[in-house]
């Protein structure tokens, strides 16, 4: 049978998806770039760098770099904003966050079409990822009052700094909530994609009076101005424990109210287990948007005598996952494809984990499945540098990356013990995680085991997540630093209590659990 040739579906293509964002928010979007929004003005200000989508290497737009004076006039445009928008009645506010709301429904799939450009996510997961963030956002609205309840917006704005892959419903769904209790907010667009999800996003709010700053430039350079200002009432970060670990040591020092969100090696161990074909059902969801996920699950521990009957069932899973180009289709009028997920980040990024793939292999992991690009959905003579099949090694060398670290990619690591100390040794190899699951047959053997793994939540022969509305999460050791959020919990971090309130989390002093 000859191969099917695809084509990109009709209307979907990023000029179509820029059109639309000019007809429908121009003020935020100019010819070819986006703006930044500061000092409730939509500003033509800072260097646009160039950038190209990760699911074709085509160009798109950059994000536009502001110079670090400029941040800083920024941020105190924004605790005017700040000042003005806290004494705003609770009503009102929920009536703005509502409208807000309203919009990014009537939008929703012109948001989602911008993240499958910008990031690369698969067609469903990009509208879920619209949809949480509505929906979770409508649940504070509804729920707002009694969570205010003795409790007053912070003495300054919100500044947010989080990663490329959760644009709305971890940013711009944080954002909302904390303009909801009465703070201004201030987010800086991720440096590797999300810049015009974003800004539509941020247009929308803004448009409803909600005061929000959107701006862009590098870590290094806005640093001073996003996290160390005075004006700043609390950092917000979600990304990478380097990074994370410089926040945590500025905020620290100037004794700010903070919430840090790191990474973490979340992991799955299976002990005493025989329920086989659960765990195959599971397996290709565990692969959702190739694992670039905060809570992805890369790393299996498994009972060496059970590792036979292990691989029998994950080996059939991994090898049905579906990889491709998240637009392309047979013929004009066929839906969108349903796929586990499309490429990485970027080129650079697929480059990388392959590369730490060859060295572990090379200082003696056991590759035990390589996927392969040569069935995947693509258009003729694309660019696929930043697709990557799925990897699963055995036993990767404590000398590699991929020993300790969170690939942020298709890239699965088995570890094999023999005793159960071994077992919690190595699901504990990150110092803290943010999820982790056991599967065992015995309950007992769960609620014995399971509160010795360093994990803020831990399942029982399932997957958990970050939990949405009253669902609380955080992390243990270095996977968290700072207030735990999550329902009630994220408004008490945004909001100032009584004078001797200690908040739920990790920090410098104390370590609380709710």
């Amino acid at each position: 049978m000859a191969p099917v040739t695809l084509t990109l579906k009709p209307g979907t293509a990023w000029s179509d998806a820029w059109q639309r964002c000019r007809a429908v928010a121009p003020e935020a979007f100019r010819d070819d770039r986006v703006l930044n929004l500061w000092a409730s003005a939509w500003k033509p200000d800072g260097r646009a760098l160039p950038a190209t989508s990760p699911v074709d290497g085509s160009p798109i737009a950059g994000p536009p770099r502001l110079d670090a004076p400029t941040a800083g006039q920024a941020v105190r445009a924004s605790l005017d904003q700040h000042r003005a928008w806290r004494h705003v009645p609770l009503a009102e506010r929920r009536a703005r966050v509502a409208a807000t709301l309203d919009a990014l429904t009537e939008h929703r799939e012109l948001l989602a079409l911008l993240l499958v450009w910008e990031i690369g996510k698969p067609w469903r997961l990009a509208q879920a990822d619209v949809d949480r963030a509505i929906d979770g956002v409508r649940w504070y609205v509804d729920g707002i009052g009694p969570m205010l309840a003795d409790r007053t917006p912070l003495p300054g704005p919100v500044s947010n700094i989080a990663s490329w892959n959760y644009p709305m419903s971890v940013l711009v769904h944080a954002m909302l909530v904390q303009a909801l209790a009465g703070n201004a907010v201030i987010a800086k667009t991720p440096t590797d994609g999300g810049v015009a999800c974003l800004t539509l996003a941020s247009a929308l709010a803004a448009r409803e009076g909600i005061p929000v700053t959107l701006v862009s430039g590098s870590g290094s350079e806005l640093s001073a101005s996003l996290v160390r200002s005075p004006e700043i009432g609390c950092v917000s970060f979600v990304g990478g424990r380097d990074t994370g670990a410089r926040i945590a040591t500025a905020v620290a020092d100037l004794g700010k109210r903070h919430i840090l969100e790191q990474e973490g090696l979340n992991t799955w161990g299976i002990w005493n287990y025989s329920d086989w074909p659960t765990l195959t059902s599971l397996i290709p969801k565990l692969f959702d948007y190739g694992k670039q996920r905060c809570t992805a699950y890369p790393r299996f521990v498994v009972q060496r005598t059970l590792f036979d009957a292990f691989l029998a069932a994950y080996l059939p899973a991994v090898r049905s996952i579906r990889t491709g180009h998240p637009l392309a289709v047979e013929n004009p009028e066929d839906p969108l494809p349903t796929l586990d997920f499309g490429p990485l980040i970027n080129a650079a990024k697929a480059k990388e984990l392959a590369d730490q793939v060859s060295e572990a292999i090379d200082r003696g992991a056991v590759p035990l499945h390589r996927g392969s690009l040569a069935g995947a959905r693509f258009l003729p003579g694309q660019d696929t540098s930043a697709y990557l099949p799925p990897v699963t090694l055995l036993n990767p060398p404590p000398s590699s990356p991929l020993h300790h670290a969170e690939p942020f990619g298709p890239v699965d690591t088995i570890v094999l013990v023999d005793t159960e100390a071994e077992l919690l040794a190595a699901m504990n190899a990150s110092n803290g995680a943010l999820v982790a699951t056991l599967s065992t047959d015995d309950p007992s053997t769960y609620e014995r085991l399971s509160p010795q793994i360093r994990s803020f939540k831990v399942g029982h022969g399932k997957p958990r997540s970050r939990g949405d509305r009253d669902e609380l999460f955080g992390g243990f050791g270095a996977s968290w630093r700072g207030a735990f959020v999550g329902g009630e919990l994220l408004v008490r971090s945004v909001t100032e209590g009584p004078h001797d309130e200690r908040l739920p989390g990790n920090f410098p002093d104390y370590h609380l659990m709710p």
